[in-house]
């Protein structure tokens, strides 16, 4: 289990993918993503969501992302924040978004 104060450590926030693009050096097929995030500016994410998302479907959806974790290189790329997602039934990734538009950057309580 984890406390209140364990929680409070981690920064999930809403954005808007900018931008996505195929990930051709990665190992397991992913996108490149630009995600807006308001005043805290854009991040850049590797997310392995290709099964059920088209590059261009992906453009202005808000997402949910934790933000504070350290920056990881992913072939020639550097990742700054991990998009949240779900695993469907069958194992493909079902992001997390917002059910009305929020401000990016607006924090996950």
């Amino acid at each position: 289990m984890i406390c209140q104060e364990d929680f409070e450590k981690i920064d999930i926030r809403a954005g808007t993918i900018i931008e996505a693009v195929p990930f051709t050096k990665a190992i397991k097929p992913a996108y490149q993503l630009k995600i807006d995030f308001g005043a805290l500016g854009i991040k850049h994410s590797s997310a392995q969501i290709t099964d059920l998302y088209l590059p261009e479907s992906l453009i202005g959806i808000q997402v949910i992302a934790i933000i504070n974790f350290p920056v990881k290189q992913i072939a020639n790329f550097l990742s700054e924040c991990l998009v949240l997602g779900v695993y469907a039934q069958d194992h493909k990734v079902v992001l997390l978004h917002p059910g009305m538009p929020v401000p990016n950057g607006a924090k996950i309580r």
